[in-house]
This record gives structure tokens, C-alpha cells and sequence, in this order.
């Protein structure tokens, strides 16, 4: 893989780029500096744009195909929502050698959650519950289905390969793996109707200020799906203790925790499969992540 690259046939993006698209689609900002965000961010490469702006541009083509759903959704949940979420402020069009559309968002401040270091995890259990719970009450008439909208039953072959994949490099403990796995599967579907989810909270996707959820980013995966997948928060955000606090608020029954564990497991597995050798941030968290799932049984979960 190209330095600096996560995905097969990712396209050069620089300040350079980003500067030349902004003066020709956007001559009004062309006068702004362009910096490039520091981010573990897998789907996007992000550039401020002076102070109060910045650009996303998809890495990979499913990224780009988010734009539009991003741009026209984000701007409905938002009222609903107990904290901020992006506000689109432009979209741009494949330029300058860049082959897809990308977008102008309002700056949003906070700092991106440091998992397993969380100094008010029950504060924060409390907010992500609410935002979890509102954002699940969201009108679904014409919403689209989450990227995470399957069964999680259609996962398993990509999840025991990737649990048998990592268990032979000595990633993980493999049986303990593939026990938290066959203990999710057989848990009962959901007997509610889709809802919108975001199905992507993990630390850099949530913004805190004073220790408190100040904002949620990163919609690219939201849409209809099982509620049960937003679930994952309390495993990638929340130490063992907090939660069963972020559980009892959403009224999370034993199915759904169930299913919540394995949508985790799977997801992290993925993750550090996919981008152990390029994203040591996301490695590093599906680590921790597979970690609190392996040592924390469901009963004191």
C-alpha cells in the first residue's frame, strides 16, 4: 500500500488538491488556508478550511457514494438531535484529477474521544444514550438502509475468516473469539421495525467538551438498520463499568445486547484485519475493543 494510503486505488489527495478545488468551485473561500486534519478517519481525508470549515473528500468510491445521503439527511436528523452533527455547507464535483463529489462541512469543536481513557464514562454513557435514543425516534419515511443494515447472520463467514485469520498471526485468542461470535448468532432478530442508526460510534466519530458528548460525526454508515448495532458504543467508548447505565437507557433487552456484542466483535475484527498494517489508530482501538469482548463476560457486561 502507497504511504499514507488505507484502501487499493485511493486517490492522491494533498493541500495542493484541496486548495485548487476550493478556488475553482468555491472562489469565495479561495482566500481561506487549507490544513490537513490530523485523523485516523478511514473513509475521508479532511482539510480545514479557515477557521470555521472543513472539507471531506471520500477515499474510496462507497465513501463518495455517502456524499449525496450525507448532504441530504444530515440536514433533516439534525433538529432532532440532542448534540451537534455536521452541517453541509457545499458539495464539490469531481476536479483537478479527483474523481468524485466531496463536501464543505461547519467546523464542529471537541476533541475526539481517547479510548480507554474516558474521565467521566457514566457522564458520557448518559449523553450517548440520549443522542443513541433520539436519533433511533428519527422519522424513517423514504430514509435510506445503513451501510450495517444485514442480519447479523450475513456476516459470519467474513467475521470466523477474519477471527481464524488473526487468530493464526497471534492477533487474538481465536476460541475466545469465535465463543463471543456463536453466542451472537442465535440471539432473536429484532421484532421492531428499522430505525435510523448510525451504526458507526466509535472514538473518532464522537467529539467531547468538558468530558461531555459535545458532537457526533461521521454519517457515512447511518441509515435504517437494527437498533442493536448502535449498541457498539459500549464497547468502543465506555470502560465495563458504565455500561450498564448506557444499556438500562435505552431499555437494551438481553436479544439486543446479545447482538450488540457481536455486531461489535465482527466489526472489530474486520477492523484490525483491514488496517493493522496502515491505521495504527484503528488497529489499536479494535484491539481494545476485542479485548473488553474477550475478558468481560455477558453477565457483568
Amino acid at each position: 500500500m502507497p504511504a499514507g494510503k488505507m484502501h487499493v486505488g485511493e486517490p492522491d489527495i494533498d493541500t495542493a488538491l484541496v486548495t485548487r478545488l476550493i478556488a475553482g468551485q468555491f472562489p469565495r473561500w479561495a482566500s481561506l488556508p487549507v490544513e490537513r486534519v490530523d485523523s485516523a478517519g478511514t473513509s475521508n481525508a479532511m482539510y480545514r478550511l479557515g477557521r470555521d470549515m472543513v472539507v471531506r473528500l471520500p477515499r474510496t468510491p462507497g465513501s463518495a457514494a455517502d456524499v449525496r445521503t450525507e448532504q441530504v439527511w444530515l440536514r433533516r436528523l439534525a433538529p432532532g438531535l440532542p448534540v451537534a452533527v455536521p452541517v453541509p455547507l457545499g458539495t464539490g464535483l469531481a476536479a483537478e484529477g479527483y474523481p468524485w463529489p466531496w463536501s464543505v462541512y461547519g467546523w464542529l469543536p471537541g476533541a475526539t474521544a481517547v479510548v480507554g481513557a474516558i474521565a467521566e464514562p457514566d457522564l458520557l454513557a448518559q449523553d450517548l444514550a440520549e443522542f443513541t435514543a433520539a436519533l433511533h425516534r428519527a422519522d424513517t419515511v423514504d430514509a435510506p438502509l445503513s451501510y450495517r443494515s444485514e442480519p447479523l447472520g450475513e456476516r459470519d463467514t467474513g467475521t470466523r475468516a477474519a477471527i481464524a485469520e488473526l487468530g493464526a498471526n497471534g492477533d487474538i485468542d481465536a476460541e475466545a473469539a469465535a465463543t463471543v461470535w456463536d453466542e451472537a448468532l442465535p440471539a432473536p432478530l429484532s421484532s421492531g421495525p428499522p430505525v435510523w442508526i448510525h451504526a458507526d460510534l466509535q472514538p473518532g466519530n464522537v467529539l467531547l467538551a468538558d468530558d461531555r458528548l459535545a458532537a457526533v460525526i461521521d454519517f457515512g454508515c447511518a441509515g435504517l438498520g437494527d437498533p442493536a448495532v448502535d449498541l457498539i458504543a459500549a464497547w468502543y467508548l465506555l470502560p465495563a463499568g458504565a455500561r450498564p447505565a448506557f444499556r438500562a437507557a435505552l431499555g437494551a433487552d438481553d436479544a439486543s445486547w446479545t447482538r450488540g456484542r457481536g455486531w461489535a466483535l465482527s466489526i472489530a475484527v474486520a477492523e484490525l484485519s483491514y488496517y493493522r498494517g496502515t491505521n495504527p489508530v484503528m488497529a489499536a482501538t479494535a484491539r481494545h475493543v476485542i479485548g473488553e469482548l474477550l475478558t468481560v463476560r455477558p453477565a457483568r457486561d
